[in-house]
């Protein structure tokens, strides 16, 4: 059984774009990153998978269950972190907790504790007076704290420092070893190429390329460095060109010979060509060329 699965899902708000005909394949137990920058269609993708809000056409499984007939089962098998989470003005922290693990029928007292502890969140605050990073550390233990088959989490570390995401990243480490599925969505390309096994790139509502992260990462780009070079080439397939120091440095993706054609009347110093790093390789996917 696949944890997630879609079938060209589409959503439209209006006339507007939201996501065009999005095929995603999930494995049971598996870390799963969505990636894309804002704006590109993650959180109406997830939104639209936990029943949120519905589809134009197309359909999608979660868990084995269609979307458009079982999302209360869904939602309760879950552990859903949204991009903003809001909480009821007033309520302490420990209420807010209380409450969401009665939605879910669970008693998770026990759970939290350990949660809180290790997120260092104070129970006892009203979450009005909460920082933008406690506030998401309560949403944190509200989608962990039932120890769900299924996290989905969306840009789940915004607000966080440093240490807290270290420390959140370790805590899905172990769920996700001890068998559940992590589905993430983010924008911060080196999350997903350290703690994801498989992961989709999405841009403007379409699937631009979704497999493992280590064959994402084979794309056949190269990052080229000129050294103390005259100028800036006009080189075709030569993206993301910086300058720095005397050298021009871009990512290219065309053949060697043209390459070497463009640099043929150039004068530099010397040259590398080299892999890239993950990272530059995730964003080849999804930069869009200037005009």
């Amino acid at each position: 059984m696949k944890a997630i699965e879609t079938n060209q899902l589409t959503k439209f708000y209006g006339k507007s774009r939201g996501i065009t005909n999005v095929n995603l394949s999930v494995e049971e137990g598996d870390f799963f990153g969505f990636i894309g920058p804002n704006g590109a269609g993650k959180s109406t993708t997830i939104r639209t998978l936990l029943g949120l809000i519905f589809p134009t056409s197309g359909s999608a499984a979660v868990l084995g269950k269609s979307i458009s007939q079982n999302r209360i089962e869904i939602l309760s098998q879950v552990g859903y972190l949204p991009s903003e989470a809001m909480f009821y003005s007033g309520m302490r922290v420990r209420d807010i907790l209380s409450y969401s693990a009665k939605l879910h029928q669970r008693d998770c007292k026990e759970e939290a504790g350990k949660l809180c502890e290790r997120l260092e969140l104070d129970i006892s605050r009203r979450v009005d007076e909460l920082s933008l990073g406690n506030r998401k550390k309560v949403g944190i233990v509200c989608a962990l704290q039932h120890k769900p088959k299924l996290y989905i989490l969306d840009e789940p570390t915004s607000g966080l420092d440093p240490l807290m995401q270290k420390e959140f990243y370790e805590l899905l480490t172990e769920r996700n070893q001890e068998g559940a599925t992590v589905f993430l969505s983010s924008h911060v390309l080196s999350e997903i190429s350290r703690y994801c096994k498989h992961a989709a790139v999405i841009r403007d509502g379409k699937i631009l390329a979704s497999d493992s992260v280590e064959k994402l990462g084979h794309t056949g780009v190269k990052r080229v460095t000129l050294q103390s070079a005259e100028r800036v080439p006009e080189i075709p397939d030569a993206k993301n060109i910086t300058v720095e120091n005397g050298s021009v440095s871009f990512l290219y993706s065309g053949s060697p010979k043209q390459l070497l054609t463009s640099l043929a009347d150039l004068s530099f110093e010397d040259f590398t060509v080299t892999d890239p790093d993950l990272e530059e390789v995730f964003m080849h996917y999804y930069v869009k060329e200037e005009n």
